[in-house]
């Protein structure tokens, strides 16, 4: 009966054959596209090795360094993103059928719902091109749940290696991101409900907590060297403004688009295993209240997601398949295939827009208008504009590159590799660990994009003088969608007051 059982964790030929053609499509379009803010950011952590950074824990960049110091292309770097995605997608089918068979229900089924369910989440395919530390923490979100579903057997405690590869997961978690405290938290309390307190005396799960904690060490070690910055940064981060319910309401709504109603089915999912949807409902449930200061993005729940699409994967395979009579089987069916037909349209429209640049529903062609008209703008343009950069700066003898804003400073960052990047604001940030601030006095040059215009920032609290050096369009399938403008600027003066040009 076992073996029959362990037959359906196989992944079948056509399943095989659909994630290969995502993996493929992700490929695709990531070698087709620029670097995004983030994903720039990170490869930037790759090309300054370090124990930890400012604003996030060193795995991203660590994971990225070997491609990095081989100076591999962006189409290359995209692979372990699209790995990530597909592994995450693996151990999510993996949780899915155990899921099933814990309940009693079609292993089966269970896991290729749950495949579709994660899928056609819009979102998680951005996820599956560039990568950020949530990609990481997806991956290991599902490998830490599926490594607690089976400690959680009656005879799991009694062996130490599995005990020793939670703490493993739990470690590379906590090196991804510091949200990773919500699954270690979640295990823990899936560990007590499965063993009672009786398992806290077991020598295993000691180790595993000692193994954890000297993995996520760097950063400690890293945030005792720098005033505990990280730690400072990302509580205040999270505290944000004064808390509104109505960015609580816009959080649900953006989530909902985001990654869509069929993840949403896990929610009502029936299994033994319940207490695992604590994986979803703690992350969550926190970034959800924090939202009400204006301080969650929509990807930040992505790992949370994926934890709840075994259930998701539980739920429909039963939904679609059962029923009183048939007319509430035949509504059923209706419903769910509505809703994956509006998913995989919402994915694919988001992936087209990426690749087009906002063609056909956005403004392609603009001056001095904010990037938010069209973020997809955001993702051309900039290899270009930092190998502009690079020649200026030689022909003008200018040894660094400057923005007024710190958003801009990644593509740049990468892009102009080696030039170091000043960010002319008053703000603290991972920019300064790397280059510090202009010294008073100092020559730069100054690059200004017309998506997020600044005035040229001339005396008491600029330079003494700017000149234009060039400015360079930065277009897409021969539609104009920016510019960039290249200044000399000498003499700054210290004291930044970054103005935007629309104000």
């Amino acid at each position: 009966m076992v073996r029959e059982d362990l037959r359906d964790f196989q992944v079948r030929p056509g399943l095989a054959l659909v994630l290969c053609v995502l993996l493929l499509a992700h490929l695709a379009l990531g070698a087709a596209m620029g670097l995004s803010v983030d994903e720039a950011h990170y490869l930037l952590y790759a090309a300054h090795p370090a124990l930890s950074y400012f604003d996030h824990p060193p795995l991203v960049g660590w994971v990225q360094w070997p491609l990095v110091a081989l100076q591999a292309p962006t189409a290359l770097l995209r692979l372990l993103p699209g790995a990530l995605w597909l592994g995450t997608v693996l151990l999510v089918y993996r949780l899915a059928q155990g899921l099933a068979l814990e309940g009693g229900g079609a292993p089966l089924r269970a896991g290729l719902w749950a495949v579709a369910a994660l899928a056609l989440a819009p979102l998680l395919h951005v996820l599956a091109i560039g990568l950020l530390p949530d990609t990481l923490l997806m991956f290991l979100a599902a490998a830490v749940m599926l490594q607690t579903q089976r400690l959680m057997q009656l005879d799991a405690p009694r062996k130490t290696w599995p005990w020793l590869g939670l703490g493993l997961l739990l470690g590379l978690a906590g090196l991804s991101k510091y949200t990773a405290v919500f699954f270690a938290l979640a295990a823990a309390v899936c560990m007590l409900q499965a063993h009672g307190l009786r398992v806290l005396r077991l020598p295993a799960l000691w180790a595993a907590m000692a193994l954890a904690l000297a993995l996520v060490s760097p950063v400690v070690v890293w945030n005792a060297r720098n005033g505990w910055i990280s730690f400072s940064y990302q509580a205040q981060h999270g505290a944000g403004s004064a808390w509104q319910g109505q960015e609580v309401l816009r959080f649900a709504l953006v989530q909902l688009l985001a990654y869509g109603p069929l993840l949403l089915w896990g929610a009502w999912a029936r299994s033994r295993a319940g207490v695992l949807r604590l994986f979803f409902v703690l992350p969550f449930a926190v970034l959800g209240w924090l939202s009400g200061g204006g301080s969650s993005l929509p990807h930040w729940t992505a790992p949370a997601w994926v934890a709840l699409a075994p259930f998701a994967g539980v739920a429909l395979a039963a939904s679609w398949g059962q029923g009183a009579a048939f007319g509430r089987r035949r509504w059923r069916r209706f419903a769910i295939g509505a809703l994956v037909a509006l998913q995989a349209l919402a994915s694919a429209a988001l992936l087209w827009l990426m690749l087009s640049a906002g063609a056909p529903l956005l403004p392609r062609s603009f001056e001095d208008t904010p990037v938010g008209r069209n973020p997809f703008v955001d993702l051309h343009g900039w290899q270009a504009a930092g190998v502009q950069a690079r020649a200026l700066a030689a022909q003008h003898g200018l040894g660094s590159v400057s923005v007024q804003n710190w958003t801009l400073a990644s593509r740049l960052g990468w892009y102009a590799r080696p030039l170091p990047v000043h960010v002319l604001e008053d703000r603290f940030d991972q920019f300064d660990i790397w280059a510090g601030d202009l010294p008073v006095g100092g020559d730069t040059l100054l690059l200004d994009w017309s998506a997020m215009a600044y005035t040229v920032p001339l005396g008491a609290h600029g330079f003494r003088d700017c000149q234009l050096l060039a400015t360079q369009a930065a277009t897409h399938w021969g539609a104009p969608l920016a510019s960039f403008r290249f200044y000399a600027c000498h003499g700054w003066s210290g004291s930044p007051q970054p103005r935007l040009r629309m104000e």
